[in-house]
């Protein structure tokens, strides 16, 4: 996709069933290139099976995601267009730090000029970093991939206030040039960043936040 364009991802009528207890029903939501967009949610809510379905790795009862008002089925085959970070450990264990770059087109140069502490790690594997550097590792190379729009899943998860602090640096660095999802059960850090702010509601649906704080209280999420 061209860089220079702005390009818009909808999600619509995201809706899914586990033995007939519904999870997510007749969900909308959009972001786009140049924003950070919020999700929030309780536990159990759906939040990561619904950056699933977007992805396109998993299949609801019925879902649309649409890019430029185009549908596209399953958006992870396509070059370029979209990268998700999964709560799970998602980098093979074997390879070595700089190969990992290599395998997801990111220069390790940039990874260093964000957290220089990875330096040491070029020829590292995967499997022998710290949980808190794995997790690093994977959210930043999620985020530095030459994509259009970036699913983050509990990108701050296992890392330090400090690097807390300095992951939301590159997330704003990064929405110069794609569109980012941001879920997180740190939500001050969230809506911290986000340009807007969905929250999924207990009955399925999606709302877009207006009275952030005030809304947030009144269907219970704080």
């Amino acid at each position: 996709m061209d860089p220079m364009k702005s390009h818009i991802l909808e999600a619509d009528s995201m809706w899914l069933e586990y033995e007939g207890r519904k999870i997510l029903q007749s969900i909308y939501f959009k972001m786009q290139t140049g924003h950070v967009t919020g999700l929030l949610g309780r536990n159990g809510t759906g939040k990561s099976s619904l950056m699933q379905m977007i992805f396109g790795t998993l299949r609801g009862q019925n879902q649309s995601v649409r890019i430029n008002g185009d549908y596209i089925s399953h958006p992870y085959h396509h070059p370029g267009l979209i990268s998700y970070l999964p709560q799970h450990p998602f980098i093979p264990a074997n390879l070595r730090v700089s190969d990992v770059c290599r395998l997801y087109e990111v220069d390790f140069a940039d990874l260093c000029r964000h957290f220089e502490g990875l330096e040491q790690y070029r020829r590292t594997r995967v499997k022998d970093l710290s949980t808190g550097n794995r997790r690093l590792l994977g959210t930043l190379i999620v985020l530095l991939m030459p994509v259009a729009f970036t699913l983050l899943d509990e990108p701050f998860a296992a890392l330090s206030p400090l690097s807390i602090e300095q992951m939301g640096k590159v997330i704003a660095e990064q929405k110069a040039r794609k569109g980012i999802l941001i879920s997180d059960h740190a939500y001050e850090d969230v809506l911290g960043l986000a340009d807007e702010t969905y929250l999924i509601v207990p009955i399925g649906r999606s709302v877009l936040l207006k009275d952030i704080h005030s809304e947030l209280e009144e269907f219970g999420y704080i």
